[in-house]
């Protein structure tokens, strides 16, 4: 498993260079049309905040999280660098202790882009706690790698039990209506980490009211 003090290490690396860039990850740009000004939104394992500050940009009211120090004041210089406010929490969400109450029930959109560094028990927590911070009515978006990619090696988890599968995913947001759930593959150029052909799985899911 991939620790939070691995992924620290990692961020220090990559020195002054952001690790999966600046930009946003394709998958959720792509679903721009669903973003609108106002909205709250949290991004957790958000790295270097590149998709958080590009929600922000949009006019969401963003919270982000992310348990490597270095890579949140990285998150925050890029924020910084285009005027706009997020707010940016370092925290392990493996923890017993999170979510925290004033984060719960209340984010229009939950965002997890490859999210997936975990073993089944704490994935297993980690999917209960983004409904938990969504609010009835509210949307999770969720972005993975699935087994076909231990065979591109083109970044992502190495353990096949820390990858994601249609059933799984349908399994875990049982109680929720998938809006979209689809596997495909994709050309990603996301900084250091993510280059080359990837196999994905993208889910959006909808609390009930």
């Amino acid at each position: 498993m991939t620790t939070a003090a691995d992924w620290e290490r990692r961020y220090q690396e990559a020195g002054a260079e952001y690790l999966f860039g600046t930009t946003p990850n394709q998958y959720l740009a792509s679903k721009k049309a669903g973003f609108h000004a106002g909205q709250r939104a949290i991004c957790l394992a958000d790295g270097e905040g590149r998709n958080s500050v590009w929600l922000a940009g949009l006019g969401l009211r963003v919270t982000a999280v992310e348990a490597s120090a270095t890579a949140r004041e990285k998150a925050v210089q890029l924020a910084a660098s285009r005027q706009l406010d997020v707010d940016f929490y370092q925290h392990d969400m493996l923890d017993d202790a999170w979510p925290p109450t004033a984060l719960q029930g209340c984010h229009d959109w939950v965002v997890a882009i490859f999210m997936q560094f975990a073993r089944p028990a704490q994935r297993d927590k980690q999917f209960a706690d983004m409904m938990r911070l969504c609010q009835p009515g509210g949307r999770l978006l969720l972005l993975g790698y699935t087994p076909a990619q231990l065979a591109l090696g083109t970044g992502g988890p190495s353990e096949i039990d820390q990858l994601y599968t249609l059933d799984l995913l349908r399994a875990a947001f049982a109680g929720c209506q998938i809006e979209e759930l689809l596997e495909f593959q994709a050309e990603l150029q996301e900084g250091l980490r993510h280059q080359g052909r990837s196999a994905l799985i993208g889910m959006i899911a909808r609390l009930p009211d």
